[in-house]
């Protein structure tokens, strides 16, 4: 029988990216419109659901600010900003979450694997930067799938690969915890913030954390 797999976002899960995601998403807006949204209006926005793409977002928030951008545009801002160039730009401010040892010993009880919105390149430069040694398999990411979180495409995809398995998927966004129940999948949330730990509550999540190091206390024995 398949080992249980305890599938990650990236976002928010593994790595903190207010100063690399979210930071891009500001400056983007800043470069089209003259105008900033703050982080709380980002995340208000994120809390919304239906938002898991930060170009989408993006260019909404241009939109939003009175500012019509085409897609290609927001898009080649973005990473223009974010990737700079051969990965030296507002991605080199990412910090990584996990504690030393936790993947470690999660990676002894569980298969890991990964569900992200993150395009693949995105998401292997991180993991070559911050976990080299950590085996997450499958890496679910933007290019995988046709339908993007809400929808369940992605586990859906982990759980026929491993069929038979338990699955547990860790978020943190409306649209993280909206895809697992559409997958029919435990959700465990990640908020540090009462509200959006409320609406991940809300949503249907088994548990909601501060940060990704408290999850050995509600993993099953």
């Amino acid at each position: 029988m398949n080992r249980p797999l305890l599938v990650f976002d990236m976002d928010g899960v593994l790595a903190e990216v207010g100063d690399s995601y979210r930071a891009a998403i500001a400056a983007t807006v800043l470069h089209f419109t003259s105008r900033e949204p703050s982080r709380d209006a980002i995340q208000d926005y994120k809390n919304s659901g239906g938002w898991n793409n930060d170009w989408e977002l993006s260019q909404q928030l241009c939109r939003d600010f009175g500012v019509e951008v085409p897609f290609d545009a927001v898009v080649a801002e973005f990473n223009r900003l974010f990737l700079g160039d051969n990965f030296n730009g507002l991605i080199l401010r990412e910090r990584w979450a996990p504690r030393d040892g936790l993947l470690e010993r999660l990676g002894g009880r569980f298969q890991l694997a990964i569900f992200t919105g993150r395009p693949l390149d995105d998401a292997a430069h991180t993991l070559r930067r911050f976990a080299p040694d950590v085996l997450f398999s499958p890496i679910v990411t933007m290019e995988s799938v046709t339908n993007h979180k809400p929808a369940p495409d992605g586990l859906k995809l982990i759980m026929a690969g491993a069929p038979g398995a338990a699955l547990t998927y860790v978020g943190d966004t409306v649209d993280d915890a909206r895809s697992a129940r559409a997958a029919g999948v435990p959700f465990i949330g990640i908020a540090a913030q009462p509200a959006t730990a409320a609406l991940l509550g809300a949503e249907g999540a088994i548990a909601v954390l501060g940060d990704i190091n408290e999850i050995e206390g509600v993993l099953p024995a």
